[in-house]
């Protein structure tokens, strides 16, 4: 029987007990199989807007007045952020009200407790709809004469800003309360990650590491400009903490994320604080205390954040007057070489790159001894900016996988680069004593994420022709394998996204036989489709004339129907002339533009 809001209420009673003196408050059982109820209800759907809405407003008249203790308990807060996430503005700002108390110092204790936290971040979220109206609220029988407003959502997140303001250093080094005051940095800045289904309890680290790139923009009142200001000074006054302290340190980087994204201006402001207050640290006379934070676990996030949205005058500051000379040991350190990528990307639109590539490929192969692989494929994907580089890299490189001499062992560079194996374990000529005159057959082909962007680097190369002679030389089972595996299939698209037509088609010819086990897999379908951009008319008629043959299993399979549609294959199959003359109107636009921008 469907839970109606009226029966929920009734069976649960929006009952509240306390607990004995001294044992605190909880919910009780009813109430907490009120609140389960919900939550399954709203998992269910609702068949329109107006009863979702209603279903809403109702179960947050049962959390009134215990906001507090529903948003601190395990299931309560559970219900009570997915409902936040559906209440309009104005009933997201009655509870925030409720969960601050007066004076608002009450959300404190609120945003540092496990659930209680969630329920803040969850609030503070729906702060990007401020600008939605909000509806009358209309007089029912079973509610009390209207009352005084709490005010709008934007002032309740002004409210918690001072709140956080005032006690920034505990809530910054709490747990869960760092993780509220970084949902609020970005909500300030305007800048919020994709909202998701809530995790499971201690388990936001997943969620905290998607990229910057990932967030969404919304538009902000000019209040949140100005608490932003003051939420940033307020944390440089307390720096020694947020460098120190691992939670208030990842507060620190969201923030440097989410200005260098919406103000790049206080940004390189704060960026210059805090490399200032770094580099006043005492440390041992000759030595530089950035190199003790690159080799500091927390301290190295730090400055990989700074480094990735430096501009170019604090890049080179820090170059000169700290880490000329000390390239070498840091890509070497277990800690550090991962601070190094971060300084090598930076750098890499910059002149300064140079100067770090020169000094880096004084231990390039130490630095492949080490295993510190992400360094080396910094410096790859670095040196596509910069050509006069490209040569040399390769070269070493081949040296390096021991198949520069003779020339004929080049060919095999590709497999080696892509499974980051030198050339006697890749093909096991490493022979036991006694054995000299024996050689196994080589190992399947293998692929590693590093190889795999090492690969998507070199084919950025303006040179390709030792990468591409060994592309030919492998076989179409190796072929197929690259295609369709997770790393491979994005280095193949781009090895034939950037070769010539001729080349391309040479490959494409090869792989003729395979294209249906390729549009037929994950992986592989999304290679056909990048390289379907790129291909000619008459590289398309072949892949077109080549799937043709399987339309059955073609239109059957989750992933090759897609691809039916988009090469639109049934105005190939009954309207050929009409679908070569699309191709071909195509094909001429992408050259004009092309042409344009050239």
């Amino acid at each position: 029987m469907e839970m109606t809001p009226e029966k929920m209420k009734a069976k649960g009673q929006g009952s509240v007990k306390r607990a004995e003196p001294g044992g605190g408050a909880r919910l009780d059982g009813m109430t907490i199989g009120y609140f389960r109820r919900a939550s399954d209800r709203l998992k269910d759907g609702f068949p329109d807007e107006e009863e979702e809405a209603l279903f809403v407003q109702n179960v947050l008249l049962e959390v009134k007045g215990q906001a507090a203790l529903v948003a601190m308990d395990t299931t309560g807060s559970l219900a009570l952020e997915k409902l936040l996430a559906l209440a309009n503005p104005a009933l997201v700002a009655d509870v925030l009200a409720e969960l601050g108390g007066a004076t608002g110092s009450e959300f404190t204790g609120v945003a540092c407790d496990r659930c209680g936290g969630h329920v803040m971040q969850s609030a503070v979220r729906q702060a990007q709809r401020w600008r939605e109206e909000t509806p009358a609220q209309e007089e029912s029988d079973d509610t009390q004469p209207e009352e005084e407003h709490c005010g709008t959502l934007e002032a309740q997140v002004q409210r918690v800003c001072g709140v956080f303001r005032q006690n920034m250093v505990k809530l910054a080094q709490d747990p869960h309360g760092s993780h509220v005051l970084r949902t609020l940095i970005q909500v300030l800045g305007g800048c919020l990650t994709p909202d998701q289904p809530a995790p499971h309890r201690g388990h936001r680290a997943k969620k905290d590491r998607r990229c910057e790139s990932e967030l969404v923009d919304f538009e902000i009142p000019t209040s949140f400009w100005w608490e932003l200001k003051h939420l940033s000074d307020c944390l440089m006054e307390n720096i020694k903490v947020f460098v120190s302290n691992t939670s208030a340190c990842a507060a620190l980087q969201t923030l440097l994320a989410v200005c260098h994204r919406k103000r790049p201006i206080l940004c390189k402001k704060l960026n210059k604080s805090i490399m200032g207050y770094l580099t006043s640290l005492s440390s041992a006379p000759g030595l530089s205390p950035l190199l003790v934070f690159m080799k500091d676990r927390a301290g190295s996030h730090l400055l990989e954040k700074i480094f990735t949205v430096s501009h170019n005058a604090l890049l080179r500051d820090v170059y000169r007057n700290h880490l000329r000379s000390q390239l070498m040991p840091l890509a070497l350190h277990p800690i550090a070489n991962f601070t190094m990528q971060s300084l090598i990307a930076a750098s890499s639109r910059f002149k300064l790159f140079l100067k770090i590539f020169d000094e880096l490929m004084e231990g390039f192969e130490a630095i492949l001894a080490a295993g510190h692989i992400g360094v080396v494929v910094q410096m790859a994907e670095g040196c596509v900016r910069w050509e006069e580089r490209q040569g040399e890299l390769l070269q070493r490189l081949l040296q390096a996988f021991h198949c520069c001499e003779p020339a004929s062992l080049q060919v095999s560079c590709l497999p080696l680069f892509l499974s980051f194996l030198a050339y006697e374990v890749y093909y096991n000529t490493e022979t036991a004593e006694g054995d000299a005159g024996t050689q196994a057959p080589p190992r399947p082909l293998s692929v590693c994420y590093h190889g795999s962007r090492l690969v998507q680097a070199l084919s950025g190369f303006k040179d390709r022709s030792v990468l591409m002679n060994s592309l030919h030389e492998l076989s179409p089972a190796d072929l197929l394998t690259l295609g369709t595996d997770p790393f491979g299939s994005h280095a193949l698209q781009s090895l034939l996204t950037a070769a010539s037509d001729k080349g391309r088609g040479k490959i494409l010819r090869k792989m003729e036989g395979m294209c249906v086990d390729l549009v037929c897999s994950m992986y592989g379908s999304r290679l056909m489709e990048a390289v379907w951009h790129s291909a000619t008319v008459g590289q398309k008629q072949g892949i077109a004339h080549t799937l043709m043959s399987s339309e059955s299993r073609l239109r059957s399979d989750r992933f090759a129907r897609h691809v039916w549609a988009k090469f639109n294959l049934t105005s190939f199959q009954k309207r050929r002339g009409d679908w070569v003359e699309a191709q071909a109107g195509q094909a001429k636009k992408k050259k004009m533009f092309r042409d344009i921008l050239d």
